[in-house]
């Protein structure tokens, strides 16, 4: 089958480029583009309650407030909020309304917004709009108001614009500012340590325009089958998209490179030399494509319909990239030749590689020693997986030093943390009529002894009172993961005790709301991992035709994925002292370490076995396959990760854990795993290790191969 595309991609260089840019093309022009959402709360599957007191919250509220803005406004001298004080924000906010600030609902102060200790005075800006082409005109009318308030407040006083929007605001510099300096990175590094590797600039510049040609038709194939299969991604997945494309993109780029240039070394012309690197890693690049989308598509067994989109759009990318490799990039090195590698004439001598030939000869000579090791490194890490906790609080994760993060700390000097965002309790008459006033102020009282709670708000009732909502400030704050586990575990329970006769309860807001998330996503790694586990051993048995081999792949796998999260633990949870780590940071381990780490392991274990065809024994292959297959692991490894750790310079520490996770985890897969752990213990293992098929048994041998004669002068020179 490889052999066959091989030579027809070599041989009609010019029909296959022109075959794919057609095609292209064609899936540009015609396919749609993917919509996005951006609240998480709108991917939980509808039997949640949080999701259910968001539904009736739409129904019995129609014109309520999307969000809402707070001011917070003191005395400049730091002096108690005086009856004169708030009769002059009272006036501001009044002022404030006649401006007519678009997506805004009004401007809403009067004696009770005083905080109880007279610290502050709070100014509610309730506000309608959604999404990101409603975002412009909220966040227009947030700078707006900041620029109003000095003015309208008069000498005295100060105030400062905080809440979601005010948040999102301030934030959305420190998002960009990050991604552009991921991306700028991610370019210069692919670039960068490309050049270094080959000190050739078409081999370091190309891969750059191919993936980008091939995200741009990846996307388009998504945006078709969002609609064929009815989902939609969150703003990420463009971000992720683009990761995991470069990633992968340029791992097989660089197993057809490396081996071409073996190929030419050892004598072969262009045309027979791309022929033959086709035909021996076109297996492994279809069955590591195929283990990743696999992988990726068991994200549709998920609960949390963020990540089930998640599946389908990257298996998507993941099968357009192996086809672009096994098609395009063959096709293009061909016409190229050896002038992929100019000026440097470096690919006509073979190297000394000493670092890699000392790796192979460890692992050959003492296998049980560096599998030992090894095991034991991922092991240790492995055991701070158990410490993980999950942490829902995106502001904290964001510089300190905005307005709106300055507004909180401010609000929370006279009010509960919970003020901003309460937890929300619908009361819903159960025969339709109106709820009595006596039945909420009863409920009320009680609720202000329920378990963390630091005050109630005045119920706020629909219009026939057939609904009545009822705010519950918490004493923490509110996305943290105290406040979370304690609405979801104790809150929740407590307050469906002393619901009212004749009504139906629903507890939700953006607390319950995680609450929910946290056991979605703990559902969905139970099911995920254990069937993700069974995939790649599968594709691993018809790759290799071995029974032995994938129970001790896929086990070195998870356990590099749970050293990986431990690792995360270490560094951010005990050294830097964080309270947790991002709530999603074990299913993005589970996109790019989980699945794009397996490429090392199959590459690897692809070239122990036809190290053994090649007549050696299982010694022998296993040095032979790191020393020859070692460098492109490590190369592959190496711009990964280096792509992933550019993270570590953004601003948002929330991005800084993601960077960190994910390049420690590829740098563990590729340097650990493949080149130590997975070649140790195939070479303790033996023959079989490839029972009960005969996949190492050696091929007919034509004459001696200038590899091997390489490997022993080598060898013989140690």
């Amino acid at each position: 089958m490889f052999a066959g595309l091989a030579r027809f991609v070599v041989r009609h260089p010019w029909w296959t480029i022109l075959a794919w840019v057609v095609t292209a093309a064609a899936i540009v022009v015609l396919s749609p583009s993917l919509e996005t959402k951006s609240d998480q709360g709108d991917f939980l599957p509808s039997k949640y309650e949080s999701v259910q007191a968001a539904k009736l919250a739409k129904e019995a509220y129609p014109q309520a407030a999307d969000s809402t803005a707070l001011i917070v406004v003191k005395r400049t001298d730091g002096a108690p909020i005086t009856p004169a004080d708030s009769a002059k924000v009272a006036a501001a906010a009044k002022t404030l309304q006649a401006k007519n600030y678009p997506s805004v609902q009004g401007f809403l102060a009067s004696d009770k917004t005083v905080a109880p200790n007279k610290a502050i005075q709070i100014i509610s800006v309730p506000m309608k709009g959604q999404g990101q082409a409603e975002q412009k005109k909220l966040g227009d009318a947030i700078k707006s108001m900041r620029k109003d308030l000095p003015s309208a407040l008069g000498s005295g006083l100060s105030a400062k614009v905080g809440g979601e929007v005010a948040g999102f605001t301030d934030n959305e510099k420190s998002f960009q500012q990050s991604f552009a300096i991921v991306s700028g990175a991610t370019f210069i590094l692919i670039i960068g340590l490309i050049l270094l590797i080959f000190r050739a600039p078409i081999a370091a510049v190309l891969p750059i325009i191919v993936i980008m040609l091939t995200e741009v038709v990846a996307t388009k194939l998504i945006g078709a089958a969002s609609k064929l299969l009815d989902f939609s991604g969150d703003d990420s997945l463009q971000i992720i998209l683009t990761i995991v494309l470069f990633g992968i993109g340029a791992d097989y780029y660089l197993f057809l490179l490396f081996r071409f240039r073996e190929r030419l070394r050892a004598g072969d012309d262009k045309k027979t030399a791309m022929i033959t690197t086709v035909e021996r890693v076109g297996e492994v690049i279809t069955s590591a494509a195929a283990a990743i989308a696999a992988t990726f598509l068991v994200l549709m067994l998920a609960s949390f319909g963020l990540f089930a989109a998640w599946g389908p759009s990257l298996a998507i990318a993941v099968l357009v990239m192996g086809a672009t490799s096994l098609t395009l990039f063959p096709a293009i090195l061909s016409l190229l030749g050896t002038a992929v590698f100019w000026p440097s004439k470096s690919w006509k001598k073979q190297p000394k590689a000493k670092l890699s030939v000392t790796m192979g000869n460890m692992v050959g000579r003492r296998p049980l020693v560096v599998a030992l090791g090894t095991g034991a490194i991922l092991l240790a890490l492995a055991a701070g997986a158990f410490g993980f906790k999950a942490d829902y609080d995106f502001q904290s994760s964001f510089p300190q030093n905005t307005e709106s993060a300055q507004a909180m700390k401010d609000m929370q000097k006279g009010f509960p943390p919970g003020l901003s965002t309460p937890v929300q309790v619908y009361l819903k008459s159960e025969d339709g009529q109106g709820i009595p006033k006596e039945k909420v102020a009863a409920f009320s009282e009680q609720a202000k002894s329920l378990p963390g709670v630091g005050g109630v708000q005045p119920e706020q009732p629909n219009k026939d009172r057939s609904v009545v909502r009822v705010d519950l400030l918490l004493k923490k704050n509110p996305v943290s993961n105290d406040s979370i586990s304690l609405v979801k575990d104790e809150l929740r329970p407590a307050a469906h005790k002393i619901e009212p006769a004749g009504t139906k309860m629903l507890v939700g807001g953006e607390t319950a709301i995680f609450g929910d998330i946290n056991k979605v996503v703990n559902r969905d790694l139970s099911v995920i991992l254990p069937v993700a586990g069974v995939l790649i051993a599968l594709i691993l048995l018809l790759l290799l035709r071995s029974v032995v081999a994938p129970l001790y792949l896929v086990p070195a796998v998870l356990v590099g994925f749970a050293a990986t999260l431990g690792a995360s633990v270490y560094v951010f949870q005990g050294i830097k002292g964080e309270p947790g780590e991002i709530f999603h940071l074990p299913i993005m381990l589970y996109l790019f370490v989980l699945a794009i780490g397996t490429d090392y392991n199959i590459l690897i274990t692809a070239r122990l076995r036809e190290e053994a065809k090649e007549g050696h024994e299982p010694r022998k292959a296993a040095a032979l396959a790191v020393q020859h297959g070692g460098p492109t692991v490590a190369a592959a490894g190496l711009i990964l990760a280096a792509t992933f750790s550019v993270m570590l310079l953004a601003k948002v520490s929330m991005l800084q854990q993601m960077g960190f996770s994910i390049a420690i985890g590829i740098a563990l897969a590729a340097f650990v795993m493949a080149l130590f752990l997975v070649p140790s213990i195939t070479a303790l293992l033996g023959h079989r290790a490839w029972w009960p098929g005969h996949a190492d048994r050696p091929k007919v041998r034509k004459g001696p191969d200038p590899l091997e004669e390489q490997f022993t002068r080598s060898e013989v020179g140690s």
